[in-house]
């Protein structure tokens, strides 16, 4: 998938499990809703950040659509390439399985450097009609990318 189509691609943001009020089941089931909706409103590619937590979840649950025969494409947008270091083998094998279900892999960097997840927080936002986040109002990048998308006037979905 080397052209996006900003107007049928949508993108996720939101806080790491352990930053979550509710639990993994809870914002599974309000991620599956809002993708059922946008696809029902014409998009087909989604893109996920790749973070633990919210951009793992919203990634399975597009897979999960695509699997039960719909017509959609997931974009994992990654950081750097050496992004799963330090993380639970659970979490580094749910990460693998979603590179390897995904139609495009993007690497914004080789290599790690201070701003490079807001770098791609801002690919995701550019490349991208609406934006779906999980968001309760604390610091951090899923704030960042929220404001980003609104001072760019991208649609904006809050769980």
């Amino acid at each position: 998938m080397d052209n996006l189509n900003r107007d049928t691609s949508c993108c996720f943001t939101g806080h790491r499990p352990e930053k979550l009020a509710r639990t993994e089941a809870e914002v599974r089931a309000a991620l599956k809703t809002a993708i059922l909706e946008a696809f029902g409103d014409g998009y087909n590619t989604f893109i996920t950040g790749m973070a633990q937590g919210v951009d793992t979840w919203a990634g399975e649950e597009v897979i999960g659509l695509k699997n039960s025969g719909a017509d959609v494409f997931l974009v994992c947008a990654i950081p750097y390439k050496a992004k799963t270091g330090g993380w639970q083998k659970s979490r580094r094998d749910e990460y693998e399985r979603l590179i390897n279900a995904a139609d495009s892999v993007v690497y914004i960097s080789d290599d790690y450097y201070m701003g490079v997840h807001q770098r791609r927080d801002r690919w995701m936002v550019d490349n991208s009609a609406r934006v779906i986040a999980v968001y309760d109002g604390a610091p951090g990048g899923t704030r960042w990318t929220v404001n980003y998308a609104r001072s760019e006037g991208v649609e904006l979905v809050l769980l």
